[in-house]
């Protein structure tokens, strides 16, 4: 049985003091919600430092947003995993489509990006998805399979149960749309098969397959009665406290 995660994703939001008050008012939100879940945020980098201090002991926990390979080096504006693991972060997304599109991002830096976060027990959420171009084109199965394959080169089928895919389609990234249930279940189906093809059975059950784009209070239930979606990647919703509230507790009323 995989363990639905949530993860809200912040991007360039919120100070260190917006962080404080809005870990402060969602940790009591969370209080009714069981163990058979887990929950991530993950602020911009100067918000960590917060989010850590509150979350220490926590059920809720930290996540940084990107990261570099390297433990240390000549890499201005960059920020390691050892830096990450000091400030107290279990997770961290890689190759968000944001990045890829406004900062170089390609398959083979996710890869290292991949493979270094796993080497320093950080839970890399490893995101892909197709552009609506490609989609219109008829290329959404074939970008993402190419994502999948060059972003886990190297990685042992043991080492699946300790990551998250996150399939996020870009043309709903921000823009108000969202792929139906449908879509994203039997997009998450495909790549839960391709794992079985190149890493085998046991590797396709134990690894989660996340859904993200344009998710919100009112589509989480639906999103999450698919049989291989193991949870989401919020962006916008996870920025106002009931929101994401609501969407943890899979659209229970704000997860009281």
């Amino acid at each position: 049985m995989r363990k639905p995660i949530i993860v809200g994703n912040w991007k360039m939001h919120k100070t260190h003091a917006e962080t404080v008050r809005f870990v402060e008012e969602l940790l009591p939100r969370l209080a009714g919600l069981g163990e058979d879940r887990d929950i991530v945020i993950c602020p911009p980098f100067t918000s960590l430092a917060a989010g850590s201090a509150l979350l220490r002991g926590r059920r809720l926990r930290l996540g940084a947003q990107h990261m570099h390979w390297e433990e240390q080096g000549a890499f201005t504006g960059e920020v390691s995993p050892l830096m990450l693991r000091a400030l107290g972060c279990s997770y961290v997304i890689v190759g968000h489509s944001e990045r890829r599109q406004y900062f170089g991002e390609t398959d083979q830096t996710v890869n290292r990006r991949l493979v270094s976060a796993l080497q320093h027990q950080l839970v890399p959420i490893f995101c892909l998805g197709e552009t609506l171009a490609e989609r219109q084109r008829g290329e959404a199965r074939t970008v993402c399979q190419r994502q999948l394959e060059q972003g886990l080169a190297g990685i042992e089928a043991e080492a699946l149960g300790a990551l998250v895919v996150a399939y996020e389609p870009v043309w709903a990234i921000g823009t108000g749309e969202n792929a139906t249930p449908d879509d994203a279940q039997e997009m998450i189906s495909f790549l839960r098969r391709q794992v079985a093809a190149g890493w085998g059975e046991v590797a396709a059950g134990l690894v989660r397959i996340q859904y993200g784009g344009s998710v919100r209070p009112d589509t989480i239930e639906e999103l999450m009665a698919q049989p291989d979606i193991d949870g989401v990647l919020v962006g916008g919703a996870s920025l106002e406290v009931g929101s994401f509230a609501a969407i943890a507790g899979f659209g229970r009323g704000g997860g009281i």
